[in-house]
């Protein structure tokens, strides 16, 4: 990889929560693979491109583990995506295991099953936030606090299998492991999150339910080769892409509806008419985080007319890709009405996000309920002056509102 001096250094500076370094833009045109340093501190190559992105994103030369792991890249100091992960002899074959074991509790079927649960959820949710906003003097509620955060994990912690007696534990793990500005807290939260899981999986052993950890638990029993180990990381990896992501993706969908009030009146208008095409520009132009997502190539490979040797770090950037001009007209622009709907948010291939019908369950019913609710709903702090968390997701600590 080029030398420390010809390297971009991650993460580039937004000028918002909402809008890219416009450094990307020029990445696009002119470097799509280009060489980085990531925020730890290691080599790493950024792709910014819709076409190369997409096609990586299905490349079975890159992977989540390394050919030797102690020599690779780390990029960042969170405990989630921060280095490699898993077997690479078996990486492809353990995958697809995995996918086959959580497909059922993802599937349509079992997010309609959930919707109305997840409706109650955020009318409750709502009630409370209007409850605080006639009692405020100012008549400003917190969105992110009173909803955004706290659905995601109700609901993972559901299809987990998880007590409501011991959420709020669940939910500060969540956010102490995807932190990269706590240092060794996040890898410590890591530790006492995999002890839990332990816990709670003798639990259901003991008594199963019909949760994904009783499902984890029988398929353990049935298949020597899942030990405790692969069991922490597959639930971190549901606890990162079913909660934390999707907090952002409502706070920054918010975000976005509320500083273009023209769509979010037509969201008013037509709430269950629009609500579709307005959560897949979310999840188009919403951008979480500042980085992407991580790989390494497990053989040499030519991406663009640059070879990417076996081992590299290759950091897939998703937000830069959605705003490709070569792959969206006015790629810019929050239009739920464009003609070009494909987007990277859900990843691509066989990597496509598990989840993806429970977030855009969640989203859905979030965004129709505001919709119908609080038609007249605002922003009450500037989007310049909103402070982002310091998590490999990003989004904001806060999202003050009012109507």
């Amino acid at each position: 990889m080029s030398a420390a001096a010809e390297r971009l250094q991650l993460p580039f500076e937004r000028p918002n929560v909402l809008d890219l370094a416009p450094l990307y833009e020029v990445l696009r045109r002119e470097a799509p693979v280009t060489p980085v340093t990531a925020p730890a501190g290691d080599p790493a190559w950024l792709v910014t491109r819709f076409d190369e992105v997409r096609e990586l994103l299905s490349d079975k030369r890159l992977g989540r583990s390394h050919p030797e792991p102690e020599r690779a890249s780390r990029i960042t100091t969170a405990a989630v995506q921060d280095g490699p992960t898993g077997n690479y002899e078996t990486e492809e074959a353990d995958h697809a295991r995995m996918r086959r074991l959580l497909t059922p509790a993802f599937s349509a079927k079992r997010m309609r099953m959930l919707s109305g649960h997840m409706q109650d959820l955020v009318d409750d949710y709502i009630d409370q936030l209007v409850a605080e906003h006639d009692a405020a003097p100012d008549g400003i509620v917190d969105l992110h606090a009173g909803l955004a955060f706290p659905l995601p994990v109700a609901v993972i912690c559901q299809l987990l299998g998880v007590p409501e007696s011991d959420r709020e534990h669940f939910r500060s793990l969540s956010d102490r492991m995807a932190s990269y500005a706590s240092g060794d807290d996040a890898h410590q939260a890591r530790a006492e999150f995999g002890k839990y899981m332990a816990r709670l999986a003798e639990g259901k052993r003991a008594e199963p339910g019909e949760d994904i950890i009783s499902d984890i638990v029988r398929a353990q029993s049935a298949d020597e080769r899942f030990d405790y180990d692969e069991m922490v990381r597959l639930c971190v990896g549901l606890l990162f892409a079913g909660h934390e992501t999707t907090v952002n993706r409502i706070g920054l969908g918010t975000l976005l509806l509320l500083t273009r009030p023209d769509q979010w009146q037509s969201l008013t208008a037509d709430p269950t008419g629009r609500v579709n095409a307005t959560i897949e520009e979310i999840m188009r132009l919403g951008a979480p985080g500042d980085l992407g997502l991580l790989r390494y190539a497990h053989t040499d490979l030519d991406v663009a007319g640059t070879t990417i040797h076996r081992g590299d770090a290759v950091i897939l950037s998703i937000n830069a890709a959605n705003r490709d001009q070569a792959a969206y007209s006015n790629a810019e622009t929050f239009d739920p009405d464009r003609e070009e709907r494909a987007h990277l948010g859900f990843g691509h291939g066989s990597h496509f996000c598990i989840g993806a019908s429970l977030a855009r369950t969640e989203l859905r019913i979030v965004f129709a309920t505001l919709a119908q609710r609080l038609p007249g709903l605002r922003l009450a702090k500037d989007l310049d002056e909103l402070e982002v968390r310091t998590t490999i997701t990003g989004g904001v600590t806060e999202l003050p509102v009012t109507w």
